[in-house]
């Protein structure tokens, strides 16, 4: 089933976005890019040695998350841990930069904020350097996280669990926001990844992509037959409402809370680059739902929000106009 807008309802959905405040708790990241040149081989070791051009830095995991809400014209809230370190006075100024709300991050000494550096040598990407601790983040700060969500639930319309396995997501916490949510009636998304991955019971959608999925059910997904069977195995072994399935190429497949299959092609035309693709969903389904889609509605929105990035180079946010126009078709996003 392929379902396109009309003018009056996308309209409709999207004058709703401004003030919705969407939750994002997870792992908050630092991406930063060394851009350089190549032109000799180290004495030292059969290595390159990269001439450093510029540096760059921008918001990664739950960040980027947290900025993609922001750029389609809603109010994201960030709840995560960052260190005391100066990578987290760096994460803070791009924040203040972006209008991203900070005041319910946790600043934790005994861990280093999390920071993935790429070194590029004009078109190839050298080599990555992560600072990070995959450590569960402690009981403490776990009960801290909860506590500022909690006393703040009244204005959050809609909560986004960001799991990249850095230590923020953990049974505890997982379970704490839900039964919170629950209790308020606030639709929780998911985006998980393979260590917690079936902690997730009750939430309202479920959102893996293929590999996680793969490797959760310890299956192959290779064909139509087993993108339902699977979808339809989550959401027994979940309890959740819906669980829509990212399949790269192959586009979406979202089983609803009544058993129906919405098939959604991708819609990039010119492939660029992935990176950040699932984060842009995610953010965008979110926005979408707060601000009345239904979830088959939000599902296409995300679906064309993906596609948008994925033609950009680098993890870019998505543009609110540009996915506007090509959720009506202008840009010929549409069949």
């Amino acid at each position: 089933m392929t379902m396109q807008f009309n003018e009056n309802r996308l309209h409709e959905i999207f004058s709703q976005i401004q003030n919705r405040f969407v939750a994002v708790i997870g792992d908050v990241m630092l991406d930063r890019y060394i851009w350089g040149s190549v032109t000799r081989i180290s004495p030292e070791a059969p290595v390159p040695v990269v001439d450093v051009i510029s540096e760059s830095n921008h918001l990664g995991g739950a960040s980027n998350v947290a900025l993609n809400i922001r750029s389609l014209g809603a109010v994201p809230v960030l709840f995560g841990v960052v260190g005391a370190d100066t990578n987290a006075k760096e994460l803070r100024s791009i924040f203040e930069h972006e209008r991203v709300i900070t005041d319910f991050l946790i600043e934790d000494g005994t861990r280093p904020t999390t920071v993935k550096t790429r070194i590029i040598a004009g078109s190839q990407h050298v080599a990555r350097i992560d600072y990070e601790e995959r450590q569960q983040v402690s009981e403490d700060t776990t009960r801290r996280l909860i506590d500022r969500l909690e006393n703040h639930l009244s204005s959050i319309n809609i909560i986004i669990l960001q799991d990249y396995n850095k230590g923020v997501i953990g049974p505890d916490l997982i379970h704490q926001v839900i039964e919170l949510a629950q209790r308020n009636g606030i639709p929780v998304l998911v985006d998980p990844k393979y260590s917690n991955f079936f902690e997730y019971g009750g939430v309202t959608v479920f959102k893996p992509n293929r590999k996680e999925t793969e490797d959760a059910l310890k299956l192959r997904l290779s064909d139509e037959e087993s993108f339902i069977s699977s979808a339809r195995a989550l959401r027994e072994r979940l309890g959740c409402e819906h669980v829509l399935l990212t399949l790269g190429e192959k586009g979406m497949l979202l089983l609803k809370n009544d058993d129906s299959i919405i098939r959604i092609p991708t819609k990039a035309r010119k492939v660029a680059d992935v990176s950040g693709a699932g984060d842009t969903v995610i953010a965008t389904l979110a926005v979408a739902m707060a601000s009345g889609a239904d979830m088959t509605e939000a599902a296409q929105i995300a679906n064309f929000a993906g596609g948008l990035v994925c033609e950009e180079v680098g993890i870019v946010p998505v543009d609110r106009d540009m996915l506007y126009d090509a959720a009506l078709g202008r840009l010929g996003v549409l069949d």
